[in-house]
């Protein structure tokens, strides 16, 4: 059982407790457990979406070459999780995310799947930080750059 909640927070990002009652829910199914988490992840962000995004960070990416970069603008709702490594992270995969993908606007860019992760859509990765953090995440906008010739 040890093992397996260590496994199940490494690929979720979840709390000990959330990942031993998902266990638990999932009567010590892995993949059940997962989808468990993920439920969880996507009603909070549902109950935290009006809340205000005063706080965040801009990050920028600059695609190896120097002929793309992106600009992107991520809102939180307190200081302390926008200096947060793992909100920073966030940050970078979605700026290198609007570098790579092009997406004309951010509800384009959360339909998107990820680069990284075909599986999830950008707005999973963003609910999955919502969850973790117990915060409104929103990207509150972007731009990227490329050299034209």
């Amino acid at each position: 059982m040890i093992d397996s909640v260590q496994k199940l927070r490494e690929q979720t990002d979840a709390g000990v407790l959330d990942c031993q009652q998902a266990l638990k829910l999932a009567g010590g199914d892995f993949k059940k457990a997962v989808q468990i988490l993920k439920k969880r992840g996507v009603k909070l962000a549902q109950k935290k979406a009006e809340r205000k995004t005063g706080e965040g960070l801009i990050e920028v990416y600059v695609h190896p070459g120097g002929r793309i970069a992106s600009m992107l603008e991520l809102g939180c709702e307190t200081d302390f999780v926008a200096r947060n490594a793992t909100f920073k992270k966030l940050a970078h995969e979605l700026a290198m995310q609007v570098a790579s993908m092009n997406p004309s606007t951010i509800k384009v860019l959360l339909k998107q799947e990820y680069i990284r992760e075909p599986e999830k859509k950008i707005q999973d990765l963003i609910n999955e930080s919502i969850a973790k953090f117990g915060e409104n995440i929103k990207v509150k906008r972007f731009v990227r750059y490329k050299i034209e010739f």
